[in-house]
């Protein structure tokens, strides 16, 4: 019964238990030690909160040349050649005063020569004609009497001729003359030399006027030497006489006998008074051509010479036809010499 009694914890394991034990405590060991490993070898991961995907690191390049923001451009502005005066500063439209363009009569008026309709007259002569037919058409749109002067042996100078004849235009033969200062100052080829003698003036003449049958008269254009040699003028005006054709003095000289030859040899002729276009300036232009009329209202007639340049043209379209509410009678140049 002493047996029996025994504690059953102080028996003594049997081999399969000690074999087991082993067996359990090397399964601890290597589950301890994988879990010791793992913790070793990945690195503590910080809490995610978004996904980025990795960028691969850029190589470095060499530095780029900076380029500077390129400067407001400035506006295009054309400069104009400054003529000889400096014209008055440009104005716009509304700010020419009603003056400049329709002038104030005159407080008295010559009556020997105001003409019969009691109006006092003027000639408008347009020189440097034909080279252009659109500066044609557009002097004779203004449907006034006007004189033009053609340069022979510009482009289309027997064009502009039969236009003009073909619509009661008037016209004059501008001869070209020797300036001061040629050959630096230039000059046409068919111009007219003081080194010419009378023969050659004369036949020079003469082709002038078998270009242009229909011309009534001519005029210089240039000539600031050459209309100061008596010698000179009176072989140009002797071949006028025989044709019956008046002189128009441009007066481009203060020296000029143009007008003393012809009154010595009988040839009509006459002196221009005014150039209205020496500045490209429509102010300045029709500033002139108050000039013009109130010396055609002193004197009863006068003579002005303009060019067939686009601001003259500009000015005329506005200024002629108002003339003739100013007692200002526009005619052909014929009419005016004497």
């Amino acid at each position: 019964m002493a047996e029996q009694n025994r504690n059953i914890f102080s028996k003594k394991p049997s081999g399969s238990s000690i074999v087991a034990i082993i067996i359990l405590m090397l399964v601890i060991t290597v589950i301890s030690g994988y879990f010791i490993f793992r913790k070793n070898a990945t690195p503590p991961q910080k809490p995610e909160t978004a996904h980025v995907q990795p960028v691969a690191p850029v190589p470095p390049t060499a530095p780029q040349a900076v380029v500077p923001a390129p400067l407001p451009t400035a506006p295009h502005i054309i400069v104009p050649v400054p003529p000889a005066v400096t014209p008055p500063p440009h104005k716009k439209k509304h700010e020419y005063p009603p003056s400049a363009i329709i002038p104030d009569p005159a407080p008295s008026v010559d009556k020997s020569r105001v003409n019969e309709s009691g109006s006092v007259s003027l000639a408008i002569v347009v020189d440097d004609m034909g080279s252009s037919m659109f500066e044609a058409r557009s002097l004779v749109a203004i449907k006034v009497p006007l004189t033009f002067a053609i340069i022979p042996g510009l482009r289309v100078d027997s064009e502009v001729a039969a236009f003009a004849a073909a619509h009661g235009i008037q016209t004059m033969i501008h001869i070209p003359m020797q300036p001061k200062g040629w050959p630096r100052q230039r000059m046409e080829a068919n111009g007219l030399l003081v080194a010419m003698d009378e023969g050659e003036i004369q036949e020079r003449m003469s082709g002038f006027v078998q270009k242009f049958p229909k011309a009534v008269g001519v005029n210089n254009h240039m000539g600031s030497e050459f209309t100061e040699h008596e010698d000179k003028m009176t072989a140009v005006l002797q071949s006028l006489q025989k044709r019956n054709l008046f002189f128009i003095d441009s007066a481009t000289s203060g020296g000029s006998v143009g007008g003393k030859v012809a009154r010595r040899l009988g040839v009509r002729s006459a002196r221009r008074n005014v150039f209205l276009d020496n500045e490209q300036n429509r102010s300045y232009i029709i500033g002139q051509l108050n000039q013009a009329v109130r010396l055609a209202k002193k004197s009863g007639s006068a003579i002005a010479i303009c060019h067939p340049h686009p601001a003259t043209i500009a000015a005329l379209v506005v200024a002629l036809p108002r003339l003739a509410g100013q007692g200002i009678r526009l005619v052909s140049a014929s009419q005016l010499v004497k």
